[in-house]
């Protein structure tokens, strides 16, 4: 009975720790990629620092978007912030809706290798001497893949635009 005891309070503070131990991981990686969005829009997007996008954005990304189409083409994509986003006649920003943010860690055979990142986001105009004003809300999907060690947004699902 004794040793049963020991058994159970031994796999008891194993599994404790194990989840302890996955919920860490799971907060680290939360906050990391929390941190790569804010790098991609809150710098990238909302100060047209396209160099956030060549630095993010994975060789081989692919871009859905449900009103403009299909990107697939880093270079492409970058262009289209120089050459579109950058230069309207008005100030796009997004804001994201922060208690909508999720992350979900991709494995194979228990090593990470990627993640799933939603959330919903605001997207505003502000025109010379005007207040900002609510363009769009919509949805996003991003495939984060760890890349030699680095975290690189390979494809984009942005949905739901309304």
């Amino acid at each position: 009975m004794q040793k049963q005891i020991y058994s159970l309070s031994t796999l008891t503070i194993f599994l404790f720790t194990f989840s302890f131990i996955q919920a860490q991981d799971q907060d680290a990686l939360f906050e990391t990629l929390k941190q790569k969005d804010s790098l991609l829009f809150s710098v990238g997007f909302n100060q047209c620092d396209a160099s956030q996008f060549e630095n993010l954005l994975s060789e081989n990304v692919e871009f859905y978007h449900d009103q403009s189409g299909v990107n697939k083409s880093k270079t492409d994509f970058v262009m289209g912030i120089k050459n579109g986003l950058c230069k309207m006649d008005y100030k796009a920003t997004r804001e994201l809706v922060a208690e909508s943010l999720k992350v979900y860690p991709m494995k194979n055979q228990g090593k990470l290798y990627g993640a799933i990142q939603t959330g919903e986001h605001r997207f505003y105009a502000k025109y010379p001497d005007k207040e900002k004003v609510l363009t769009s809300t919509a949805l996003f999907s991003h495939l984060w893949l760890l890349e030699d060690g680095e975290w690189k947004l390979s494809r984009v699902l942005s949905y739901d635009h309304h």
